[in-house]
């Protein structure tokens, strides 16, 4: 698989991917986060709750709140809200429109990256960063997705490499953008925009017998005016219009109960950050095992010592909260991402580039038997509407796309004039095109296309519609109505999952598609 030419470490690491022109390189990046955005239909529930919420705004004008299917929603701050409806404004409602943000958010995010590198490890390190940080997993999903996580993550990235700057350099410039930052990320998430920066620089202060330098990071009066300047003026509005409801919807459910119960079933073990964490960083999670052996040489650098309090803050902190997601881990697993870019960096060795050509097969390989894999899922859950979308799902990629791709990639990593690390991200570029090209959107139209198609069935009706036993936020996007939930009245129209009618429903079944379908209340006699 891998040539034996013989290799020179840093001859490899210094041209790595240097004969491309940058021009190239972003049109690359920009290529993959911003092309087919719209290739598939919206994922409920987040995306599809993210847009709709969008579209109400944009529909109603009012641009200081947001509800979802007509009720108030205060799940997230205002910013992502603003900047999808502003998508939708521009380019008109389409799935693109709503994921823009994210892609852009993505793009910002590998710049952060790219920059925290070349602090680190020097400029051979700023193309590794930015392949390793846009072809892992964790980042593919949730930057393309029509959610806040892709812009906090960016927020994030960049207030802690301004923050990094200041300590290493004083530079009062820095610290108060760190503030615009933070700022940014509390209209987008909430308090943990602040929560994991500002922690990061405590734990490297203490570690480094520093905690005296707190006060000059605080004490700066012009960065907390923009950070107020900022952030204060939509949450003061929000608590004059909303009062109490605010207080207790968006502080206390989503952000301290998040914390200290477990939310809609997303629980897990302490063990579940030692599982999600590697698999969100494949196909680079070998790289890992490189970032760990160099423990003591990279907590001698102050860089790299900031790079590892800032992932050990984040992973700690969330292992110990009750509600468990995967992009919640993605708070501490970039900074890890950028110790392993220096990593690749500097590969040399012929083991470690094995280990990498073996997960992006595993990875992108198993992901290319899409059908089948949705054939056996069918078989393992015990939700009766997930046996159906599975069991039923389209037909998977053509056997000569996957002879192409895999034909394509096994050149990649023959190719006996590249270093292994040139190899290593050609190889995971030429895997991420394939998922988010190909492989994502096939398992968006399993899951989603029969809502989609069934809302553009309720809108040719021009109908009201509720949705009864069911909760499919992107239904209503796609109706261009909101969608509350609901008994349907005599005479209007319902979404339901079939699995959940009974014969004594008294209703007609309209349109039926793939575990849903779309019902009228038939009217007592």
């Amino acid at each position: 698989m891998i040539s034996r030419t013989s290799l020179n470490p840093q001859h490899d690491s210094r041209r790595l991917l240097g004969r491309l022109p940058t021009w190239l390189w972003v049109v690359l990046l920009m290529a993959l986060w911003l092309l087919g955005l719209d290739s598939a239909p919206l994922l409920d529930v987040d995306e599809g709750a993210f847009s709709e919420a969008s579209r109400e705004m944009l529909a109603s004008g009012d641009w200081g709140h947001t509800t979802l299917n007509g009720a108030d929603r205060f799940d997230k701050p205002i910013l992502i809200y603003w900047l999808q409806s502003l998508g939708l404004a521009v380019f008109g409602v389409t799935e693109a429109a709503t994921r823009l943000p994210s892609a852009c958010a993505a793009l910002m995010w590998c710049l952060a990256a790219v920059r925290f590198a070349e602090l680190w490890a020097g400029a051979r390190a700023e193309r590794a960063a930015a392949a390793v940080v846009a072809t892992s997993v964790g980042v593919m999903l949730i930057g393309r997705a029509a959610t806040a996580d892709a812009l906090l993550n960016a927020l994030m990235c960049w207030a802690c490499l301004d923050l990094w700057r200041h300590l290493a350099e004083g530079d009062r410039a820095s610290l108060r953008r760190a503030f615009l930052w933070m700022g940014l990320g509390m209209l987008t998430k909430g308090p943990v925009a602040c929560l994991v920066p500002g922690a990061s620089v405590l734990v490297y202060l203490l570690v480094s017998g520093q905690l005296g330098r707190l006060r000059q990071v605080l004490g700066d009066a012009w960065a907390w005016v923009i950070f107020f300047g900022v952030a204060a003026p939509w949450y003061v509005y929000a608590l004059h219009r909303h009062g109490m409801a605010f207080i207790d919807g968006f502080i206390l459910q989503h952000n301290v109960n998040r914390f200290l119960q477990t939310r809609e079933g997303h629980g897990g073990q302490a063990h579940y950050t030692l599982i999600v964490a590697p698999l969100l960083a494949l196909p680079w999670t070998p790289l890992l095992i490189s970032v760990l052996g160099r423990l003591r040489p990279l907590w001698a650098e102050p860089v790299s010592r900031f790079l590892l309090c800032w992932a050990g803050f984040a992973l700690v902190f969330f292992t110990f909260s009750s509600t468990k997601l995967p992009h919640y881990l993605l708070y501490g697993t970039t900074p890890l991402l950028i110790l392993m870019a220096g990593s690749l960096a500097r590969l040399s060795s012929r083991g470690m580039a094995v280990a990498l050509a073996l997960c992006q097969l595993l990875l992108f390989g198993g992901l290319s038997w899409s059908q089948q894999v949705a054939g056996w899922l069918a078989t393992q859950t015990k939700d009766p509407l997930y046996q159906t979308l599975l069991a039923t799902a389209p037909p998977g990629p053509a056997w000569w796309q996957l002879l192409a791709v895999a034909g394509l990639w096994m050149a990649v990593w023959c190719w006996p004039r590249r270093a292994l690390a040139e190899r290593a991200v050609l190889g995971a570029l030429l895997g991420a095109f394939w998922v988010v090209h190909g492989v994502l959107p096939w398992w968006a139209r399993t899951l989603q296309s029969p809502v989609h198609e069934l809302a553009e069935v309720a809108r040719s009706r021009g109908a009201e519609v509720v949705q009864w036993r069911a909760r499919q936020p992107s239904f209503a996007f796609y109706l261009g109505a909101p969608t509350p939930s609901g008994e349907p009245a005599p005479g209007q129209l319902a979404l339901v999952r079939k699995d959940r009618l009974k014969p004594e429903d008294g209703v007609a079944i309209v349109a039926e598609k793939r575990g849903f379908a779309l019902v009228e209340k038939v009217p007592h006699p």
